[in-house]
């Protein structure tokens, strides 16, 4: 079967993006995963990116996040090609300038809640009074502050997903990549995460590409971007969180 790329039409993007892919083409093998996706985030804006399972929006927030280079096609960052940097350079703004949050947390399970939050400031050469002392009133932020001493699995899913929160806003990044943040909570959980990271997201400035195949997850965004078979299909603006 051919795997034959064959350009999307360009889809609407903000003035002025902070973040953005262009015509992205990426296979995994002979399975095509991105057939020429293209979107783009505004600074301090909120993207949920939908889609049917394999549609490729996973996919696309690691293009974005410059976890996968493509095949074809171009990632910019803050007005620098993301793609066409070395692993070294692209490892450092994952640390400096990236936050990641997942389904499941991908917290370190021999660690403290409060050691897990420290380790990207502690990664970056951030002195460690200094960083505990950064740790501790992310922790408060997030109502975690009697937890801090506890391993992750000692905690519920919920207090586990506020403590990947924690490290993943303590660098204060200029970019959120969530990816299914709520996907391993029950609703009432994933309505109190999703609160913070919105919260939290407006008060830092933080633009936030957010992946999800829940609608109420994705009514939290300013914008829907709907991703099928590999390309960008549609995007509009999201509807209000029902209360």
């Amino acid at each position: 079967m051919s795997t034959a790329h064959v350009p999307a039409s360009p889809a609407p993007v903000p003035t002025g993006s902070l973040i953005e892919a262009r015509d992205v083409v990426k296979s995994f093998g002979e399975t095509p995963a991105l057939r020429g996706a293209s979107v783009a985030v505004a600074p301090g804006e909120i993207v949920a990116v939908m889609g049917p399972s394999g549609s490729g929006k996973s996919t696309l927030l690691h293009c974005l996040a410059g976890i996968f280079k493509p095949d074809r096609g171009q990632v910019w960052f803050d007005g620098q090609r993301l793609d066409a940097l070395g692993e070294a350079e692209r490892t450092r703004l994952r640390r400096t300038a990236f936050g990641f949050i997942f389904q499941f947390g991908q917290l370190v399970p021999e660690l403290s809640a409060a050691d897990n939050v420290a380790l990207p400031l502690l990664l970056g050469k951030v002195r460690r009074k200094d960083a505990y002392r950064q740790v501790a009133a992310w922790l408060e932020r997030l109502g975690l502050q009697e937890l801090g001493h506890h391993r992750t699995g000692e905690l519920s899913g919920g207090e586990a997903q506020r403590v990947a929160l924690a490290r993943a806003l303590t660098i204060r990044p200029r970019v959120l990549f969530a990816d299914e943040p709520t996907g391993s909570l029950d609703s009432l959980m994933g309505e109190r995460v999703m609160d913070l990271l919105v919260d939290l997201a407006r008060q830092e400035g933080t633009t936030v590409v957010l992946v999800t195949h829940d609608a109420r997850v994705a009514a939290y965004a300013d914008r829907e971007v709907m991703v099928r078979d590999g390309r960008v299909s549609t995007q509009s603006r999201a509807a209000a969180v029902p209360r």
